[in-house]
């Protein structure tokens, strides 16, 4: 089966260790997202999986073949992140020339014409790209590439709300028209959450949930109204979280909603960021 196979994987920095014992799969033509605070280890899985890194122990496979020293694997990934794989001193049209020989599926016209949509000038320096620009070359290449699967790690760095309208609307069209396997991982949740197939929750390097949205979502609910209603109705729940505003309280509770909710109390679904929130609350939480 065509998909990424991340198996038992720990990774060490010293005595630090930033991802436990990780098992999942990436199946074929999904979009799935991965999600954690800072530190959590996203990008180190992200680099591991792009043989940029390697693990401590476990292995990563990819259409079942082992990625480490494998030229075969190598070509069908691309990841994106704010860490350049090539000059800076180089042009942009100069490297989008030089992209067909690492990736021979990079199509060059494409990337020309997202260049023109975004406003990027092609014979610029990357060195001379702002923050935003230089996530939207990054954002182009990766657009451009072809691969079957495609790591973006924070795409809309530095991005304003415009641009990543367009990105988001342009990469929803890509798939469409060449499905692939698309991991994002960023901290604007409410805005990619729509895009989203699937949900990975990673914390402190151990993976938390690997759900469809659907699936994930449908397990809490959300439950407002008078402090001390809220107080009696919460006895016999699991609660994620609560929070307190005046005489208001707003609690976030696992399970399925009561057939009779008091007439005071209002019920509510649970969007994926407040979910993200309070899963990876330090201080509440079901853990």
């Amino acid at each position: 089966m065509n998909c990424i196979e991340v198996k038992n994987v720990t990774k060490y920095f010293g005595k630090l260790c930033t991802l436990d014992n990780v098992s999942l799969q990436f199946e074929e033509n999904k979009i799935y997202g991965l999600l954690g605070r800072n530190g959590a280890g996203k990008s180190t899985l992200f680099n591991i999986i792009s043989n940029r890194i390697f693990a401590t122990s476990g292995k990563v496979l990819l259409d079942g073949e082992n990625i480490i020293n494998n030229d075969d694997t190598s070509g069908k990934i691309f990841l994106m992140n704010d860490k350049n794989q090539y000059s800076n001193t180089m042009k942009i049209k100069t490297i989008f020339k030089w992209m067909k020989a690492f990736y021979p599926d990079f199509d060059e016209d494409y990337a020309n014409q997202l260049s023109k949509d975004f406003s990027l000038d092609t014979n610029k320096y990357v060195k001379s790209l702002s923050t935003g620009y230089i996530s939207i070359f990054n954002l182009i290449l990766a657009l451009s590439v072809n691969t079957p699967y495609l790591l973006l790690d924070e795409p809309v760095l530095g991005l304003d709300a415009n641009h990543r309208d367009m990105f988001y609307r342009i990469l929803l069209q890509k798939y469409s028209e060449k499905p692939c396997t698309i991991i994002i991982s960023t901290h604007l949740i409410d805005e990619i959450s729509s895009l989203l197939e699937n949900i990975i929750i990673i914390d402190q390097g151990i993976i938390m949930k690997i759900e469809s949205l659907e699936q994930l979502l449908s397990q809490y609910y959300t439950i407002s109204g008078n402090a001390s209603s809220i107080d009696t109705y919460l006895k016999d729940k699991q609660v994620l979280g609560t929070e307190t505003l005046g005489g208001l309280k707003t609690a976030y509770v696992l399970g399925p909603v009561d057939q009779k909710v008091p007439y005071n109390l209002a019920v509510s679904t649970l969007d994926l960021q407040k979910l993200f929130i309070q899963l990876t609350n330090k201080e509440e939480g079901l853990r």
